[in-house]
């Protein structure tokens, strides 16, 4: 330990352990008082001057930032002299070291780089902060992912913009190993930076770069892998403003790094939950909640499939589909059926309905017919990427299937309005029933 920090053994309820130095104020190695391990950094300058209710504003501010590649705050205190911001401790390089020692990024580890780092930009901004001081320096590598830290409790308020073009300044650094490209203003040279980042890059390094949450979307669309699709094409801006970035079809959208699981699994949930909704609205609503599904997967192949060529085929796959989804629903209605022999009794009505139910799930997650599903994991994926739009998509469709499931188990079936056909299925099968029993 030195000896400033053998002097300044406490900040707050935080006992010092080293000090690590920082390139936006002093940083030390803490352990609360839980005996977790914890950075403190220690304001100057122009952030230590903002006023207090700033400040303290800012750091509530920071507290509410949610990303895997922005380092946690715990914890501040505006009024202390100095303030001061606790975060967690994240035992990291700094990507300047990285690449000194290491040598430029290339292929996935690159495209890691950028689409983490764009990531964390997105969520800092989506709080209203932005960073001010992204670079080399402020980038933590820990296990081939980015970790960004020191941002907020910008003195400038320079806006999100400045952001962007350190964002794509760091990482032609990372790509290059040029740090005079990182700490200088001017407009770096993106030769050098593999083909499918370079329009993300020069829309970032624009006068009007797009945010970064779209500038993470055209990252995640680039295949960092050696079969790489064509790069992404700058669309032409309209007047007043920025540019926007087109992705290629074959995108990836999972995005890459150890955070895609994350994102694949709330994706999977999301669309389980939909799954479980539609199941249940089938039940509930045997002719209505089918023919609603049978659209919902047509429009998924009909959206994925580009060409209409390929979109007529959509349709006769959805319509080969059906009978495939006949048999399931004839299956699980024969098998109701089928315990009146052993002296079980289904009501007719509820034997139709759970067929139907059957039917439906078959549609989306039979085996060989599940590009629907895939689609639709597409499509809740982009909301995954959003802790805010995760929340509240989460919220409303468990609340939905619930009331799905709630529906499904008390409510009785209707065919309306074909009340005829909901007869005749009744009849048909309390027949087959009286003949089993």
């Amino acid at each position: 330990m030195s000896g400033e920090t053998r002097q300044l053994r406490q900040i707050g309820p935080y006992r010092l352990l080293a000090r690590l130095g920082g390139p936006t104020g002093t940083v030390y190695r803490a352990a609360d008082p839980g005996g977790r391990d914890v950075a403190i950094r220690v304001l100057a300058d122009g952030a230590a001057a903002l006023p207090p209710e700033r400040l303290h504003r800012d750091i509530e501010r920071m507290r509410r930032v949610q990303s895997p590649y922005a380092v946690d705050v715990l914890d501040g205190d505006a009024a202390a002299d100095p303030p001061y911001v606790v975060s967690r401790f994240v035992p990291g390089r700094a990507l300047a070291d990285v690449v000194a020692e290491q040598g430029p990024l290339r292929g996935a580890a690159l495209h890691r780089l950028a689409l983490g780092m764009a990531k964390a930009l997105a969520a800092v901004h989506e709080t209203g902060l932005t960073h001010g001081a992204l670079g080399p320096d402020t980038v933590l590598v820990i296990d081939g992912a980015p970790v960004i830290i020191d941002y907020g409790l910008n003195p400038h308020d320079e806006g999100a913009a400045r952001d962007l073009r350190a964002w794509a300044r760091t990482v032609v650094f990372a790509a290059t190993g040029d740090r005079g490209v990182a700490d200088a203003d001017a407009i770096p040279d993106v030769a050098d930076v593999p083909d499918g980042l370079r329009p993300v890059l020069t829309a970032a390094l624009s006068a009007r770069p797009p945010s970064a949450a779209e500038a993470a979307d055209a990252v995640a669309a680039v295949d960092a892998g050696p079969s790489a699709p064509p790069p992404p094409i700058p669309v032409p801006a309209a007047a007043g403003q920025g540019p926007v970035i087109s992705a290629p079809a074959a995108a990836t959208v999972f995005g890459s790094g150890h955070a895609a699981s994350v994102v694949r699994g709330w994706a999977r949930l999301l669309s389980a939950m939909i799954v479980v909704v539609a199941v249940g609205l089938a039940i509930t609503l045997p002719l209505a909640g089918t023919l609603l599904s049978a659209a919902a997967v047509t429009a998924l192949r009909w959206s994925a499939a580009p060409g209409v060529r390929r979109r007529l085929l959509a349709l006769v796959r959805t319509a080969a589909t059906l009978p495939y989804a006949a048999v399931f629903a004839l299956g699980v209605g024969g098998g109701m059926v089928a315990l009146s022999a052993l002296r079980v009794e289904i009501d007719p009505l509820e034997v139709c309905a759970f067929a139907a139910g059957a039917g439906v799930c078959a549609l989306w997650t039979a085996p060989g017919v599940t590009a629907p599903y895939r689609q639709l994991e597409r499509r809740c994926a982009a909301v995954a990427r959003s802790p805010r739009r995760l929340a509240l998509a989460g919220v409303a469709l468990g609340m939905l299937a619930f009331l799905a499931v709630v529906g499904a188990i008390s409510l009785t079936p209707s065919f309306a309005p074909m009340y005829g056909l909901q007869t005749s299925l009744e009849n048909t099968v309390g027949r087959l029933q009286a003949a089993l029993h």
